[in-house]
């Protein structure tokens, strides 16, 4: 899917007269992916002279791409500061991943507990970008009154 047919997906939905967010289409993911220890070498912000070195990790870029080709949305999302944005989209372009959007600001730190009006799902990278399999595991939820 191309940039510009994401963007018609992402624009204004109505539903009964109100405004709604868009929903993708069945089938369709945003992968929302870390740039900097999950796609490439860990390059800090205070170290922003390496960014355009940076080594891709084995894989990453094939199994981002393919993602793309399949039709799912491609969303870098990066700790690197606005300041490097330009840097950014050019290390992206040289090394030839395709990506339909770049959200700098990320916050720092780590330990992500997202909290999300649609369905979120994570995987942490630990070493191999590889296509995803199905996992089951424990998560945190609110309380809705269901659970044991």
């Amino acid at each position: 899917m191309k940039r510009e047919e994401a963007d018609k997906l992402l624009h204004q939905k109505i539903e009964a007269g109100e405004k709604v967010s868009p929903v993708l289409p069945e089938g369709v993911k945003n992968y929302l992916i870390d740039i900097d220890g999950t796609v490439c070498d860990d390059i800090p912000n205070e170290e922003p002279e390496r960014m355009l070195t940076a080594e891709v990790y084995p894989d990453a870029l094939e199994t981002s791409n393919k993602w793309y080709d399949e039709g799912h949305l491609i969303c870098f999302f990066s700790s690197r500061t606005e300041a490097h944005r330009e840097y950014t989209e050019i290390w992206l372009k040289k090394q030839g991943f395709k990506y339909h959007s770049l959200l700098m600001g990320k916050p720092r730190g780590g330990n992500y507990h997202w909290i999300d009006n649609h369905l979120v799902k994570a995987t942490r990278f630990r070493g191999k970008f590889t296509d995803l399999v199905a996992k089951e595991v424990i998560i945190e939820v609110f309380d809705d009154g269901k659970h044991k």
